[in-house]
């Protein structure tokens, strides 16, 4: 569903990540392009808590205000669930990036201390009630696949593509035969697309 192009842009990454990741970064480094060529969206790419609640509030409170139409969000794996959390709120237009979509299942195992994957220093705790903060934020069925854009690799080491595929079925975008997790070989590829999705391309 290409549309005006997004005056607004949110980057939510994903479980143990941070704007740091590649993807992050990448996006980042286009958004600085956009802003050379005069026509940057307003960008924020926050470091979000371990709390799944945390974490859509402080979305939430830096995107206040913004306009409904011209605002978006990309997400990534756990970001990606984040990310369908505020498109089916505020009515956004929404990337998704191998999102998870049974992530209070997935991450059950993740129970304890764990480690950023960029600042192996920073530890911080996921807890039982973390998890079940992912089990109240679920949102049913997507209300319009249309303003989805879902990039899913048949590759992914750590979510099943195919619950991938049936969650945004119906939504423009691409799967990618093979590839991984992370798209390491294959974002640079998927961008314009993405780009293309958000008015930006």
């Amino acid at each position: 569903m290409p549309g005006a192009p997004v005056t607004h842009l949110l980057y939510l990454h994903g479980f143990r990540s941070s704007p740091r990741s590649a993807k992050a970064l990448r996006m980042a480094r286009e958004v600085e392009r956009l802003r050379e060529a005069g026509r940057a969206p307003h960008w924020c790419c926050p470091q979000l808590p371990p709390s799944p609640a945390e974490a859509v509030t402080l979305a939430e409170s830096l995107t206040a205000g913004w306009p409904r139409e011209r605002s978006a969000v990309v997400g990534s794996s756990l970001g990606g669930f984040y990310a369908t959390v505020l498109a089916e709120r505020h009515g956004w237009r929404a990337a998704v990036l191998n999102p998870a979509v049974e992530p209070a299942r997935d991450l059950a195992a993740q129970i304890g201390e764990q480690s950023a994957w960029h600042e192996p220093g920073l530890r911080f705790r996921f807890t039982a009630a973390h998890v079940e903060e992912l089990r109240t934020l679920r949102p049913p069925a997507l209300t319009d696949p249309s303003r989805y854009y879902a990039v899913i690799a048949t590759g992914d080491e750590l979510l099943d593509w195919r619950e991938m595929a049936a969650r945004y079925a119906g939504a423009p975008g691409h799967l990618i035969q093979g590839g991984d997790h992370a798209l390491s070989a294959d974002f640079e590829a998927e961008l314009p697309g993405l780009l293309a999705f958000l008015g930006l391309g």
